[in-house]
Protein backbone atom coordinates (compact mmCIF):
# COMPACT_ATOMS: atom_id res chain seq x y z
CA UNK A 1 0.00 0.00 0.00
CA UNK A 2 1.40 3.37 -1.74
CA UNK A 3 0.74 6.45 0.56
CA UNK A 4 -0.24 9.45 -1.51
CA UNK A 5 0.86 13.07 -0.31
CA UNK A 6 -0.38 16.27 -2.73
CA UNK A 7 1.31 19.41 -2.45
CA UNK A 8 -0.69 22.46 -0.84
CA UNK A 9 -1.62 23.81 -3.75
CA UNK A 10 -2.61 21.40 -5.49
CA UNK A 11 -6.36 21.27 -3.54
CA UNK A 12 -7.03 24.77 -4.90
CA UNK A 13 -6.08 24.00 -8.38
CA UNK A 14 -8.17 20.84 -8.22
CA UNK A 15 -11.16 23.08 -7.30
CA UNK A 16 -10.85 25.05 -11.28
CA UNK A 17 -10.21 21.23 -13.36
CA UNK A 18 -13.21 19.70 -15.41
CA UNK A 19 -15.11 16.97 -13.79
CA UNK A 20 -13.62 14.23 -15.76
CA UNK A 21 -10.00 15.23 -15.02
CA UNK A 22 -11.04 14.87 -11.44
CA UNK A 23 -12.38 12.02 -12.02
CA UNK A 24 -9.71 10.46 -14.09
CA UNK A 25 -7.12 11.69 -10.76
CA UNK A 26 -8.99 9.60 -8.35
CA UNK A 27 -8.99 6.33 -10.12
CA UNK A 28 -5.06 7.58 -10.91
CA UNK A 29 -4.68 7.89 -6.97
CA UNK A 30 -6.42 4.41 -6.93
CA UNK A 31 -4.10 2.99 -8.72
CA UNK A 32 -1.51 4.19 -7.14
CA UNK A 33 -2.31 3.38 -3.84
CA UNK A 34 -2.67 -0.26 -4.45
CA UNK A 35 0.42 -1.39 -7.03
CA UNK A 36 2.30 1.91 -7.03
CA UNK A 37 3.66 3.35 -10.39
CA UNK A 38 4.66 0.03 -11.71
CA UNK A 39 0.91 -0.21 -11.96
CA UNK A 40 0.72 2.70 -14.30
CA UNK A 41 3.04 1.79 -16.47
CA UNK A 42 0.93 -0.99 -18.48
CA UNK A 43 -2.37 1.54 -18.88
CA UNK A 44 -1.08 2.95 -22.06
CA UNK A 45 -4.03 5.50 -21.42
CA UNK A 46 -2.01 7.29 -18.50
CA UNK A 47 1.79 7.56 -20.63
CA UNK A 48 3.74 7.23 -17.53
CA UNK A 49 7.23 8.96 -17.72
CA UNK A 50 10.19 10.18 -16.50
CA UNK A 51 10.73 13.50 -17.03
CA UNK A 52 14.11 15.61 -18.02
CA UNK A 53 15.26 19.12 -17.34
CA UNK A 54 14.14 20.90 -14.40
CA UNK A 55 11.54 18.20 -13.97
CA UNK A 56 14.73 15.59 -13.29
CA UNK A 57 13.64 13.43 -10.41
CA UNK A 58 9.73 13.37 -11.07
CA UNK A 59 7.45 11.70 -13.12
CA UNK A 60 4.67 12.77 -15.74
CA UNK A 61 1.06 11.12 -16.39
CA UNK A 62 -1.32 11.80 -18.57
CA UNK A 63 -5.01 12.53 -17.42
CA UNK A 64 -5.63 14.32 -21.24
CA UNK A 65 -4.49 15.40 -24.21
CA UNK A 66 -4.10 18.60 -22.16
CA UNK A 67 -3.61 18.05 -18.75
CA UNK A 68 -0.71 16.13 -16.39
CA UNK A 69 -0.16 15.13 -13.30
CA UNK A 70 3.48 15.80 -12.03
CA UNK A 71 4.91 13.52 -9.09
CA UNK A 72 7.73 12.10 -7.26
CA UNK A 73 8.26 8.78 -6.11
CA UNK A 74 10.39 7.62 -2.97
CA UNK A 75 10.85 4.34 -2.61
CA UNK A 76 12.27 4.14 0.67
CA UNK A 77 9.45 5.70 2.36
CA UNK A 78 6.79 3.93 -0.14
CA UNK A 79 5.36 7.40 -0.62
CA UNK A 80 4.30 9.58 -3.87
CA UNK A 81 4.35 12.85 -3.23
CA UNK A 82 1.82 14.65 -5.82
CA UNK A 83 3.46 18.22 -7.01
CA UNK A 84 1.48 19.64 -9.96
CA UNK A 85 -1.63 19.18 -11.97
CA UNK A 86 -1.36 21.35 -14.94
CA UNK A 87 -2.78 21.92 -18.69
CA UNK A 88 0.76 20.24 -19.70
CA UNK A 89 2.67 23.62 -18.59
CA UNK A 90 6.21 22.15 -17.03
CA UNK A 91 7.41 25.14 -16.26
CA UNK A 92 8.63 25.29 -12.56
CA UNK A 93 6.72 27.95 -10.53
Amino acid sequence: MWDIYEHRKLSKQLKSLPINILKRYEKWKDILMVSGPQGLRPIKGFHDESLKGDWKGCRSSRMSDKYRVIYKVKASEIMVQVINLTAHDYRKK
